[in-house]
């Protein structure tokens, strides 16, 4: 590799197509079902706030699909992005781990939300769409898709979860300077949210509750589309520029990985990086692992019933198929707010349930632990989300240690926390706390897990 560290790929290297799982997959999940009829939906059903677009990438089974040219004049404000090998990690460890990381934080939006909110916009505005309405946690998503919007001559109105609302406001300040309005979510804005506030005044939200106020306010407007930042296949879709890049820059240097790590709230993460290597592991046998990392607060994957249940709060989604901790989950106030979502991507869901993927767990106080030593060897304050994904580095380089085993390891870097340190003040002035589930807990939001 060079003296700097790092690969990078010109922009006429960028990919000019998302790669498809759908195409490659054994098993697909099961079909979304309608939340009233609870029959298989079709297109119909999705056009009230999906923009046909998108709508067709949800569902088609090709492998390829083309990136529009307005898309990629814009992804080429910050793509392609960097790999990067962490070398002084691997020595603080003392591993024969060689460490590599792909850098997304250095996208506009500090992370890789921008991949799917530049085509969702784009997709959107093609169809003659105003304004869309979306939720975020930790404040990532609703930075990126203001963004967009703004590339585009869009409205954006982002319900923020309550809690990060509060513990990020500079995040909120990032998405009013590109003219969203950001609304605390649960809020009295719309039916569903004053149905929260009414039964908990107190409430600190949550990513089910900030969907169900996104999606009754794109319904109720014809000028309005609801956009999602996560779960959906047309956005894993949009993110495998991330492994695709991934890819190509280790090839330049000779090397593939033999474990890909991210963190995984709804998937879009996780599945960006990882799918490119999942067709390898699909199509050609490859031995190659995929760890999603998960907080042992919101433990989708590792704890979670693999079924049906609604991606949020008031019922308004369709039923997905995938692991879930039931819709009415109330995740603890963790500071990786965008882990803190009750469901998973059903693309992910099917490859763990098939084995294709693994998912382990952590708490937040390791898992800042590993973020600030990664701070300290390579530079970068990562993001809390990013941490995760560390934390389950540290630990494999630590095994490999122990075994002798020269390794390579691969993660994605998804985000900077610059507008984290709140939360990494916490955590130094020794103040954060860990919130392991209970199975009570568990077993009670379960409970009300829609009967189909």
């Amino acid at each position: 590799m060079s003296e700097t560290n790092e690969v990078i790929l010109t922009e006429r290297e960028m990919p000019k197509a998302w790669y498809n799982i759908q195409a490659d997959m054994k098993n697909l999940p099961k079909p979304p079902l309608h939340p009233g009829t609870k029959q298989p939906i079709g297109p119909d059903d999705l056009s009230p706030i999906f923009p046909m677009g998108l709508i067709m990438q949800e569902v088609t089974r090709e492998r390829w699909i083309e990136i529009p040219e307005e898309v990629q004049e814009i992804y080429k404000l910050w793509r392609p992005s960097p790999l990067r090998r962490a070398a002084r990690l691997e020595k603080a460890l003392g591993t024969p781990a060689k460490i590599y990381y792909k850098y997304e934080g250095a996208s506009p939006a500090g992370s890789h939300k921008l991949n799917t909110a530049v085509p969702q916009a784009y997709f959107n505005k093609v169809e003659g769409i105003k304004r869309i309405a979306t939720e975020t946690g930790a404040g990532q998503w609703g930075v990126a898709l203001s963004q967009a919007c703004n590339f585009f001559g869009m409205e954006c109105t982002v319900y923020m979860v309550k809690v990060s609302y509060h513990q990020k406001p500079y995040r909120r300040s990032m998405m009013h300077v590109f003219g969203a309005e950001v609304i605390a979510s649960p809020s009295e804005r719309t039916s569903s949210g004053r149905q929260i506030l009414a039964s908990d005044p107190e409430s600190l939200g949550s990513l089910g509750m900030a969907i169900s106020e996104a999606v009754e306010d794109a319904a109720g407007r014809d000028d309005t589309n609801y956009s999602l930042g996560s779960v959906l296949n047309h956005v894993l879709l949009h993110q495998t520029v991330i492994g695709l890049e991934a890819k190509e820059q280790l090839a330049k240097i000779d090397a593939y990985p033999d474990v890909v790590i991210a963190c995984c709230g709804g998937g879009s993460n996780f599945g960006g990086i990882t799918f490119p290597f999942a067709h390898d592991k699909i199509a050609n046998g490859s031995k190659v692992r995929l760890l999603a990392v998960e907080p042992s607060a919101c433990p989708t994957l590792t704890r979670g019933h693999f079924g049906y249940d609604f991606g949020d709060v008031a019922g308004f989604t369709p039923l997905l198929w995938m692991y879930t901790l039931g819709s009415d989950f109330m995740p603890p106030g963790i500071h990786a707010g965008g882990l803190r979502y009750h469901g998973e991507s059903p693309l992910v869901s099917q490859l763990v349930h098939d084995g294709i993927a693994e998912a382990c767990a952590y708490g937040q106080t390791v898992v800042f632990e590993s973020g600030i030593l990664f701070a300290k060897c390579e530079g970068i304050v990562p993001a809390p989300e990013s941490s995760h994904a560390i934390h389950a580095v540290v630990e494999e380089a630590l095994a490999a240690k122990e075994s002798g085993e020269a390794k390579t390891i691969l993660f994605n870097l998804s985000g900077h926390g610059l507008l984290d340190l709140p939360s990494y003040d916490t955590y130094l002035e020794g103040k954060l706390v860990d919130y392991p589930l209970p199975e009570d807990c568990l077993k009670k939001s379960l409970k009300n897990l829609p009967k189909v």
